[in-house]
């Protein structure tokens, strides 16, 4: 059925430097790039974007003038644009120039032609399933494991900026792109809470780094999924209704383990988001832009959103502090009683 989509080994060698999944993954892009003229053309838009810089106490945010991502930014996700839209990433709506390779069997990598990253990859699901974190996070570790050689892999909630809410899917791009990569260890150093530091996990909560976050890390997957768990559960005892409560997650692995960043969200979208006139800014937040590289497809909001406006979005679509605050103490109870 997907024979037509899965690129063979024969066609991925010249492009391949290694056995393992990060170095195929780099090599379908290479090969796309080739043969792929809508990837191609993504691709060298990259060259043509332009960057600005908001420093902040020991850590930045990044501003990226990306025109590629518009489809994306402003991408309509009510029940009604979705029933009535077919969905881009089953296998039968995929572009034919588009290939990808399987991953456990469920799974097909496929080069993002709207990219953000220098190399940029959507991870979704063969069938049609709805995007569920709460049954495949061990899947998302276990794909950042297979994939930690080059890349960072990350998870956008159905409500909080998946552009297909409605198929399941992950997304990975290069490691150290987004500045939480390099930040993170002096972040949490400075601004981290231990919840819990004891066996095989240690978990923090971080405030003042303009968006609230809980991290995660661990060599044991099970005692990671096991504390994504609870703090699923106990997210959402206060989260407002739906199937899930909203999260952006980020998982890094390296030889020492996982290192997970969840983001709770209060909103899906800031404030200037449906302002009228001038007073509009076309940027939603997702995995990337709380990664701290925040994407506007438009050179009108690239050029006058400000320090401030940077602050407000975050603190806008961040956890507020009362139900962030009763996510840590969720947490450092169940974690402890579990110990």
């Amino acid at each position: 059925m997907l024979d037509h989509i899965i690129l063979p080994d024969s066609e991925l060698a010249p492009f391949c430097e290694g056995s393992d999944l990060a170095s195929k993954a780099h090599a379908l892009l290479e090969q796309q790039k080739s043969s792929w003229e809508l990837l191609r053309n993504g691709y060298e838009s990259l060259n043509t974007v332009e960057t600005r810089t908001f420093d902040f106490e020991g850590f930045a945010v990044k501003l990226q003038f990306n025109p590629g991502r518009l489809t994306s930014s402003s991408a309509k996700v009510d029940p009604k644009s979705i029933r009535e839209r077919k969905c881009f990433l089953c296998p039968a709506n995929l572009p034919a120039k588009q290939r990808g390779i399987f991953w456990e069997d469920e799974y097909l990598i496929l080069c993002n032609p709207y990219p953000i990253f220098p190399e940029h990859f959507t991870i979704s699901h063969r069938d049609h399933t709805p995007q569920r974190i709460v049954d495949t996070f061990d899947t998302l570790l276990d794909m950042s494991k297979s994939l930690q050689k080059r890349y960072t892999v990350f998870y956008n909630g159905p409500k909080c900026g998946a552009s297909a809410p409605d198929h399941l899917h992950f997304q990975a791009g290069d490691k150290h792109f987004m500045p939480i990569d390099t930040e993170y260890e002096g972040v949490v150093g400075r601004m981290g809470t231990p919840i819990i530091e004891r066996g095989s996990i240690r978990v923090y909560s971080v405030e003042g780094y303009l968006r609230r976050f809980i991290a995660f890390e661990s060599d044991d997957a099970a005692a990671l999924a096991d504390a994504f768990r609870i703090l699923y559960r106990a997210f959402s005892e206060v989260a407002s209704g739906g199937d899930e409560p909203m999260m952006n997650i980020l998982s890094f692995c390296d030889s020492e383990g996982w290192r997970v960043v969840i983001f709770p969200r209060g909103k899906h979208r800031p404030s200037f988001f449906f302002a009228e006139g001038g007073r509009r800014i076309l940027l939603s937040p997702a995995s990337v832009d709380l990664g701290g590289v925040c994407i506007t497809p438009l050179e009108k909001d690239f050029q006058k959103i400000t320090r401030k406006d940077i602050i407000e979005m975050f603190e806008e679509v961040s956890l507020p502090a009362s139900p962030f605050e009763h996510l840590r103490k969720a947490l450092r109870r169940e974690l402890a009683s579990t110990q």
